[in-house]
């Protein structure tokens, strides 16, 4: 399932190619991420209300 998937970093990144989550989009209701250090390892797929839980928890800091 994810072996096509198209990985993007954030934008808030700092463009260092080895410190950030990626996510993968165009998987209806799941967002695959993954670590940018280790792409050949499992992703986590997360359902999408889950994911938004924690982006809108992690701004909030």
């Amino acid at each position: 399932m994810l072996s096509t998937a198209a990985w993007r970093k954030s934008s808030y990144s700092d463009g260092g190619a080895n410190n950030c989550v990626e996510v993968a989009d165009g998987f209806p209701g799941l967002v695959p991420v993954r670590d940018s250090k280790i792409p050949t390892a499992p992703a986590l797929v997360i359902t999408a209300p889950a994911w938004s839980a924690f982006v809108a928890f992690v701004a909030g800091r």
